[in-house]
């Protein structure tokens, strides 16, 4: 799963252990974003693949990076991107928006609440926001904290070494909520095996349908939320 530093720019060795993610069009994300979407905002476009992807399908696509190499080839794609740190990017002169992306980033922010509520507020109201975030409570996770006593620090996955926050659904939940947004699907991404070989084996999805055994196998939650009027806010 891809993950996003906004904070500063990325040391090289993690830019190179992470080159293949953020060169990833993320299907997965594309599938939430609803057809004949006309203006997108990408938090954390990195080079701008998944915005390049949705593009092609016709939407006008900003992005913001705080990587300066990122950003520098986002600009090669997108149709405008602003080299800023979500935390102290004033979004007003953004504009508005019908649909806005967070994919694999606000777990590397460390006020991630307000920053979501902030950039929802661009959202028209009735657009749609998509949220990815790496679920704390995969099995892996729990048997490196509960068996083994430890907590591994890596480039990407549930154990980067740059996540400041950790949600398991219900708090990914709570957060999207408390943008003033309205959930309307979560997508459980399962992984059986360890991450490197990881894939969503057939086994893996049959021992998914369980809702129990379904919380410790699910590695990504996809939020897709539509964006309340004042009305339904008060």
């Amino acid at each position: 799963m891809a993950a996003r530093s906004m904070a500063a720019p990325m040391q090289d060795s993690r830019r190179a252990a992470r080159a293949d993610a953020y060169e990833n069009p993320r299907p997965e994300l594309q599938r939430h974003v609803p057809a004949g979407a006309q203006r997108v905002l990408d938090l954390g476009c990195a080079s701008g693949a998944l915005g390049a992807a949705l593009k092609a399908r016709g939407a006008y696509v900003v992005g913001v990076e705080a990587d300066p190499a990122y950003a520098a080839r986002a600009r090669e794609r997108l149709d405008q991107v602003v080299e800023a740190d979500l935390e102290t990017l004033d979004p007003a002169p953004l504009g508005r928006f019908d649909v806005l992306v967070a994919g694999d980033v606000l777990e590397h922010l460390q006020d991630p609440w307000t920053v979501l509520r902030r950039f929802a507020e661009l959202v028209e109201p009735g657009g749609a926001v998509v949220v990815s975030l790496p679920n704390v409570r995969h099995w892996e996770t729990v048997f490196a904290i509960a068996v083994q006593g430890r907590f591994p620090r890596r480039n990407e996955g549930v154990f980067d070494a740059t996540h400041l926050r950790w949600f398991t659904l219900h708090d990914a939940w709570s957060l999207v909520e408390q943008a003033g947004l309205e959930v309307e699907e979560v997508e459980r991404r399962i992984r059986y095996r360890r991450a490197g070989g990881a894939k969503e084996t057939p086994t893996a999805r049959l021992i998914a349908r369980v809702p129990g055994p379904r919380a410790f196998l699910t590695y990504q939650h996809i939020i897709r939320a539509r964006k309340l009027t004042s009305s339904e806010r008060t």
